[in-house]
C-alpha cells in the first residue's frame, strides 16, 4: 500500500471518528475528570474529609474514563459496533446510550462514596490494597512501612528540608502541633550558652507583622493555647487548638519563623527575664544549683556540661550578631521537624505547609557536634556549701545515647530502683532505714551519650558519707545479684501502661512520634516499645548494670550547710 493510500485511510478514519463524536467524548471525559478532581479535592480539604476520599474520587475517574473510551471505540469504530448502530435510533448513538449507562454507574459509585463519608464512624474503615495504595498516593507522601504502625500516618519532607509528620485522629475536633527545633545546650559554646533557651522566649515577642504579645492574643482568640521548653538537645514549641483555627496557626507559626523581630528593647527586657529565671531556678534553689555543678563536673569536654539556661556572664553579654546568626542557622526549615495530630487529614496539612512554610528558604546545615566526651578514668567529687536545711546527695554515671542498645534495659533498671514509692531504693532508704527523705533518678536519653542521674534528699544533719556508702552497696548488689523476675515484670507493666496512657491523647501521640523521629531517626520506632520491653531479660539488665555502675565512671556531689561540716 502506497503512502497516498495510507494518508487517505488515516484521514478517513479521523473524519469518521470526528463524525461519530468519539473525539468529543474522549475530550469531554478528560476535561470533566480534571475539573471534578480539582473541585472535589479542594472541597474535601476544606471539609476536612478523611484521607481515603480523594483516593476514592481518583479511583472512580480512573475507571470511568478508560471505560468510556472503550465503549466509544467498540460501538462506533469496530465492524460489530457499526452493524449495531444501524439497528438503533440514529438520533441516539450507541455512544450516547452507553454514556448514559456509564454516567449512572459513576453516579452510583459517587453516592456510595458520599454515604461512606457521612457514615464513616458506623462503617468499616476504607483501605486500599497494599498493591494499589502506593500508586494512588502522591509519591512524596511517605506511608508507614513497619508492622504495628498506624497506617493513617503520613510524612513528607518539603523542598526546603522541613520534615512534617501527620497522625490523623478524629475523636475530637482538636489539633496539636509540635515543632521540634534541633537547637539546645549541645549546640552552644562558651560565650553564647543559653541562646537556645533565650529564643524560646523571643519567639513569643513579636515579628515584623505582629506586635509583641499579638501572637498569644491571636491564638487565644481562636481558642488555642501554647507552650515551649528547651533541653540539652532541642527547643520544642507546642500549640493546642480547635480544628477551626488550623490556618490561623499556620499563619502564626510561619510568620515567626520568617519575620521574627530581634528588637533591642525586647532583647534587653528578655535578658532580664532570663536572668531572673536563672536566679529563681538555680542560684536560689539548692537542687538546681547542685544539678548545674554536677553536669559541669561530670562532662569535661562535651557541651552537655553547659547549663541550658546559660552561664550568667553569657546571658549578660550576648551580642545582636550572636542572636541573628543563631536564629538564621538553627531556625531554618531544614533544621525543624513538625508533627500534627488530631482532627486533620495529611493532605490538608501538606497543602497548608507548602503554602505557608514552603517559601521559607533553607540555610546551610548547622555545624555538627564533633566533640566526644573522653572516657572517665576515676571518681570525681564536688562539695557545695550553702544554707541548706536538708543535705543533698547526687550521683551520676556515664551512659549511652537514645539509640544505644543499653538504654532501654537501663530505663527498666531505674524504674525498679527509683520508680515510685514501691521501688527498691525508696522502700529501703525512705520507708525502712529512714536515711533519706526522698530518692529519685533519671537517664539522659539524648542525641549524644549522657548520664544516669541519682539524687537523694537527706534528713537534717545526716551523715552524707554513710548514705553514699549505703547507696553504693545497693548498686553493687544489683551488679552481683541482678533483679528478680517479679521486679522485671512489674517494671514492664508500669512502663507499658504509661506508654499506652500517653498515646490515648493527641498530645501524647505528637510527643511520642516526634521524639522517635528526632532522637532515633524514625517516627515508626515509637511503636516498637511493647515488643522491645518484652524482649529485655533480667540477665541483660544485670549486664548493663555492671557496665554502667563502675566507680571510675562516677561523679558524686554533696550540698550541705557549712554548719554540717563543723559538726
Amino acid at each position: 500500500m502506497g503512502a497516498p493510500a495510507k494518508k487517505i485511510i488515516i484521514m478517513s478514519l479521523f473524519s469518521e471518528l470526528r463524525r461519530r463524536n468519539v473525539l468529543k467524548v474522549a475530550l469531554l471525559y478528560a476535561l470533566a475528570s480534571l475539573l471534578i478532581f480539582w473541585m472535589v479535592g479542594g472541597s474535601l480539604i476544606w471539609l476536612g474529609a478523611p484521607d481515603w476520599t480523594s483516593e476514592f474520587v481518583l479511583l472512580v475517574l480512573a475507571i470511568g474514563y478508560p471505560v468510556a473510551l472503550i465503549f466509544a471505540w467498540t460501538y462506533e469504530i469496530t465492524p460489530q459496533g457499526l452493524k449495531k448502530s444501524l439497528d438503533v435510533d440514529q438520533t441516539q448513538s450507541i455512544v450516547y446510550k452507553t454514556g448514559q449507562k456509564l454516567n449512572a454507574a459513576v453516579a452510583v459509585l459517587a453516592v456510595l462514596g458520599a454515604l461512606a463519608l457521612v457514615g464513616e464512624r458506623l462503617m468499616p474503615t476504607f483501605e486500599f490494597p497494599k498493591v494499589i495504595e502506593p500508586i494512588l498516593l502522591a509519591p512524596n507522601y511517605e506511608a508507614p512501612e513497619k508492622d504495628g504502625v498506624p497506617q493513617e500516618i503520613r510524612a513528607v519532607t518539603l523542598d526546603n528540608g522541613l520534615r512534617i509528620i501527620v497522625w490523623p485522629d478524629h475523636d475530637i475536633p482538636n489539633v496539636v502541633m509540635y515543632n521540634f527545633v534541633r537547637a539546645g545546650g549541645r549546640n552552644e559554646y562558651p560565650g553564647i550558652t543559653g541562646l537556645s533557651h533565650f529564643f524560646e522566649h523571643m519567639m513569643f515577642n513579636g515579628t515584623s507583622r505582629r506586635a509583641q504579645g499579638e501572637f498569644d492574643e491571636t491564638m487565644e482568640a481562636a481558642g488555642g493555647a501554647n507552650n515551649a521548653y528547651t533541653s540539652k538537645d532541642l527547643t520544642v514549641y507546642q500549640d493546642w487548638f480547635p480544628r477551626s483555627a488550623l490556618e490561623t496557626i499556620f499563619d502564626l507559626e510561619s510568620d515567626r519563623l520568617q519575620n521574627l523581630a530581634i528588637d533591642p528593647a525586647v532583647v534587653e527586657s528578655e535578658r532580664d527575664v532570663v536572668s531572673s529565671e536563672r536566679r529563681l531556678r538555680y542560684d536560689n534553689d539548692n537542687f538546681g544549683r547542685l544539678f548545674l555543678e554536677m553536669n559541669a563536673t561530670a562532662f569535661i569536654a562535651h557541651p552537655y556540661q553547659f547549663p541550658v539556661i546559660g552561664w550568667s556572664s553569657d546571658i549578660e553579654n550576648w551580642t545582636y550578631q550572636d542572636l541573628e546568626s543563631y536564629f538564621r542557622t538553627y531556625y531554618a526549615p531544614n533544621n525543624l521537624t513538625m508533627v500534627f495530630t488530631g482532627d486533620v487529614t495529611a493532605e490538608e496539612i501538606f497543602v497548608l505547609a507548602e503554602k505557608y512554610f514552603g517559601p521559607i528558604p533553607a540555610q546551610e546545615a548547622p555545624p555538627s557536634i564533633r566533640t566526644t566526651e573522653p572516657e572517665q578514668l576515676g571518681e570525681r567529687r564536688l562539695l557545695v556549701e550553702v544554707d541548706a536545711p536538708t543535705p543533698l546527695l547526687h550521683m551520676t554515671f556515664h551512659a549511652g545515647s537514645a539509640v544505644d542498645p543499653a538504654t532501654l534495659p537501663l530505663s527498666i533498671l531505674l524504674n525498679i530502683l527509683v520508680g515510685g514509692d514501691s521501688s527498691r531504693l525508696h522502700q529501703q532508704f525512705v520507708e525502712q532505714e529512714q536515711i533519706a527523705l526522698a530518692v529519685g533518678g533519671f537517664q539522659m536519653e539524648g542525641i549524644d551519650p549522657g548520664l544516669v542521674y541519682l539524687y537523694l534528699t537527706l534528713p537534717p544533719g545526716a551523715d552524707t558519707a554513710a548514705v553514699e556508702a549505703r547507696l553504693l552497696i545497693e548498686l553493687s548488689r544489683v551488679v552481683r545479684d541482678g533483679v528478680t523476675e517479679a521486679e522485671l515484670q512489674k517494671a514492664r507493666n508500669i512502663m507499658i501502661a504509661d506508654y499506652w496512657r500517653s498515646l490515648a491523647t493527641i498530645d501524647g501521640k505528637a510527643a511520642a512520634i516526634g521524639h522517635a523521629e528526632v532522637f532515633r531517626g524514625d517516627y515508626q520506632l515509637a511503636f516498637a516499645l511493647p515488643d522491645d520491653l518484652a524482649a529485655v531479660t533480667a540477665a541483660e539488665i544485670q549486664q548493663v548494670a555492671a557496665s554502667v555502675f563502675h566507680r571510675n565512671r562516677m561523679t558524686v556531689g554533696v550540698l550541705r550547710s557549712p554548719a554540717d561540716n563543723e559538726q
